[in-house]
């Protein structure tokens, strides 16, 4: 590689980790500002606040790494021609394709970054989630329930103590769990405790009662002197299937066969395996279109505001049309065409663009740009 090459691969790297921190924080800070309430109302340390935004990040890189690539090689190429820079390359015999080379090194690295963040890190970092958010939530009964307070730990369940004696214990608890409107539990007892067990949280519930009525009308109660409560069940994250985005990409290729008789499971995971390979061709996308809109020396007097306006306005519907065909593969198989079609069509098209002065002759383009 050149050192002209260098020299524009470094301004393009730079603008593009620029872009892709700067995005990221403000998203960040947005997505935070929905989580305030662990340290509010949950009364969670700030590390488990720290943690629990965190794990969002990787998300959120995979996303924005694409418009930021985007965003920082039209800013390259334009502060390059607004400088002068692109016209004296390309006096000096400066081709696109030496031009092009640091943009595409630039744009193949990203994309390996996002294909592995997709294939390895997202799973991963929705799992992690999902068990912190266990954790949360157990936690929240076992130490920041308020006494005398009805304490809403997820939509349908009530939790409820009198006092916290000094030695942790709970007096006079009740919950009621409405989550299934046809099957209402109700838990009364006098005393209560949390405990830990294999890497799981309990209540124990002591001298109490279980209300359970099977109809309208119905009084069933079973009376006991120890009840333990598994708190997990209590957690919507937790479920007996992990949902497509929380398996590993292996998982998802070769599901089982239970998950293959399910049209509606089948389809959600067909959905998004295609979602996690495909969109790291975005990344390619972004750093061809941009390269076509911008790519060529220009004088002062051309403006440049168009085809900026216009490579913004391409690169939106082409990353909207690969959302919806990816989208549209739940319930239609045969979209998967699109979604790899898409991504690949426009790459190719952008890369048409840059080189059509070597496909078209110069006198084909002045007679095609002269009037009739």
């Amino acid at each position: 590689m050149s050192r002209i090459e260098r020299y524009v691969l470094r301004t393009a790297a730079t603008a593009f980790i620029t872009g892709l921190v700067v995005l990221t924080g403000v998203i960040w800070i947005t997505q935070a500002l929905r989580q305030i309430d662990l340290l509010t109302s949950k009364g969670q340390t700030i590390l488990i606040f720290l943690m629990m935004t965190g794990l969002a990040l990787p998300s959120l890189i995979a996303v924005i790494a694409p418009v930021a690539l985007f965003a920082g090689i039209l800013y390259t190429l334009n502060k390059l021609n607004g400088d002068s820079e692109l016209v004296v390359m390309a006096a000096a015999g400066v081709s696109p394709a030496r031009l092009l080379r640091p943009m595409t090194a630039l744009s193949a690295a990203v994309f390996v970054a996002v294909a592995a963040i997709y294939v390895q890190l997202l799973p991963w970092s929705f799992g992690a989630i999902e068990n912190l958010t266990t954790f949360v939530r157990a936690d929240f009964i076992s130490n920041f329930a308020r006494p005398g307070a009805f304490n809403d730990l997820t939509f349908g369940f009530v939790f409820h103590y009198r006092e916290r004696t000094p030695d942790g214990a709970l007096r006079g608890v009740f919950m009621q769990d409405r989550r299934d409107p046809d099957h209402v539990s109700t838990y009364i007892a006098e005393a209560g405790k949390t405990i830990e067990k294999n890497g799981a949280s309990y209540l124990q519930l002591s001298k109490g009662v279980l209300l359970r009525p099977q109809a309208a009308g119905d009084s069933a109660m079973v009376t006991f002197d120890d009840y333990t409560i598994d708190l997990s069940q209590f957690s919507q994250a937790i479920a007996s299937v992990k949902r497509p985005r929380e398996r590993s990409t292996a998982e998802l290729m070769a599901p089982s066969p239970d998950d293959r008789a399910d049209p509606a499971i089948a389809g959600h995971i067909r959905s998004e395996l295609l979602d996690r390979l495909a969109s790291p061709l975005y990344a390619l996308v972004a750093g061809f279109l941009a390269f076509a809109a911008l790519g060529e020396a220009r004088t002062t007097r051309q403006g440049r505001g168009l085809a900026i306006g216009g490579a913004i306005l391409a690169f939106v519907a082409i990353r909207g049309l690969g959302i919806a065909a990816t989208t549209l593969t739940v319930g239609v198989p045969f979209a998967a065409v699109f979604v790899w079609a898409i991504p690949i069509a426009a790459s190719l098209g952008a890369l048409a663009m840059i080189f059509r002065r070597r496909l078209f002759p110069a006198s084909f383009r002045r007679a095609a740009a002269s009037p009739a």
